[in-house]
C-alpha cells in the first residue's frame, strides 16, 4: 500500500488541511459526516466507547493515514461510538467533501486499489492483535502492546529502545482488554523488576526487546 500515491493524489487535488492540539478529538456524526479526514502528520488514538461508558482502544495512528475509512469499518462491526484523539502536540489533516471523494474513487481505479488494500490491512492488523491479547494472557499482551509501540514510537538510545510517547496505565489497559489499570501496575512492576523496562519522563524505556519478542512469534 503506498501513501506516498494517496499523498500526492491529495496534493494534487489541493485539499485543504486542518490542524488539532493534544488531546483533542475528531468529531463524528456517523454516516451522514459531510468530510472525509486523512492524517497527514502527527498521532492519533483510535479507540471505541461500548454502551457501559467501558473504552476500548484500537490502535494508534502515525504519519499518513485514512481516519475516516477506519471509521466507516468499524462501524460496519459495531454501533460503539467512535473516538480518534490527538495523542502528538499537534496533528495535520486532510479534509475533502466525503461525496466527492467517493467520486474521485469511483473514477480513479487506481484510487480504488488504494482503499481496497487498506480495508484488507487494517483487518489482518486486528485480527493478529485479537489473537495475541487471547493467547498470550495478561501479561503476554501487555509485553506484545509494548513491543509492537517501538517501529511507531521507538528511538534507540545507549540502554536500549525509548518510546517517545507518554502513554498512560490506563490506556494500555483499554488496548491489551485488561480490566483494571492496577492489573497493567502490576504486569509494568514484574517488568521492571525482570529489568525488561524501565520508565524515564513518565515514558517507557525497554531493556530487553528479546523478551518482549517472545510474545509475538
Amino acid at each position: 500500500m503506498d501513501n506516498e500515491y494517496l499523498l500526492n493524489f491529495l496534493k494534487e487535488k489541493n485539499v485543504a488541511t486542518i490542524k488539532k492540539k493534544k488531546h483533542t478529538y475528531l468529531t463524528y456524526y456517523g454516516l451522514e459526516q459531510q468530510d472525509t479526514y486523512v492524517l497527514k502528520d502527527g498521532v492519533v488514538k483510535v479507540s471505541i466507547v461500548l454502551c457501559d461508558g467501558r473504552e476500548f482502544n484500537i490502535t494508534y495512528l502515525k504519519g499518513l493515514d485514512m481516519i475516516s475509512l477506519l471509521k466507516d469499518e468499524i462501524n460496519k462491526m459495531t454501533t460503539a461510538s467512535f473516538h480518534a484523539r490527538i495523542e502528538s502536540d499537534t496533528a495535520t489533516f486532510y479534509r475533502i467533501n466525503r461525496k466527492l471523494f467517493e467520486q474521485y474513487v469511483k473514477e480513479n481505479e487506481e484510487l480504488q486499489v488504494y482503499i481496497d488494500s487498506y480495508y484488507r490491512k487494517k483487518m489482518t492488523e486486528a485480527i493478529y492483535r485479537q489473537q495475541l491479547m487471547t493467547m498470550n494472557g495478561k501479561n503476554g499482551a501487555v509485553c506484545a502492546f509494548i513491543y509492537h509501540l517501538i517501529p511507531l514510537f521507538g528511538r534507540q538510545v545507549k540502554k536500549g529502545v525509548f518510546i517517545d510517547l507518554q502513554i498512560t496505565n490506563d490506556d494500555i489497559a483499554n488496548f491489551c482488554g485488561v480490566s483494571t489499570r492496577n492489573s497493567v501496575n502490576r504486569i509494568l512492576r514484574g517488568l521492571r523488576e525482570e529489568n525488561v523496562i524501565t520508565m524515564v519522563y513518565h515514558k517507557i524505556l525497554i531493556l530487553d526487546v528479546d523478551y518482549l519478542k517472545r510474545y509475538v512469534q
